[in-house]
């Protein structure tokens, strides 16, 4: 694992559920290079995903998000 982390924010655009997102950052963590996904009650359709771009990159996140069922899309600052 290298030292340069980086991070990307998804935005989620159905109502999902706390349980629900808990266990699509789960799924997120499952993911060679994850190093942590968070969301908050007060921004519930935002997930920040910490990654290692040297083994994972942006698109192969929002995969496995779209892969939970849902409809999603990188938010770039």
């Amino acid at each position: 694992m290298s030292n340069n982390m980086v991070d990307v924010t998804v935005h989620i655009d159905e109502n999902v559920d706390a349980e629900r997102r808990e266990a699509l950052a789960e799924k997120l963590l499952s993911v060679n290079g994850v190093m942590a996904a968070a969301s908050h009650e007060e921004k519930p359709h935002l997930m920040v995903v910490e990654y290692d771009p040297a083994l994972v990159n942006s698109g192969e996140i929002l995969d496995t998000v779209k892969s939970s069922g849902v409809h999603a899309e990188l938010i770039g600052l």
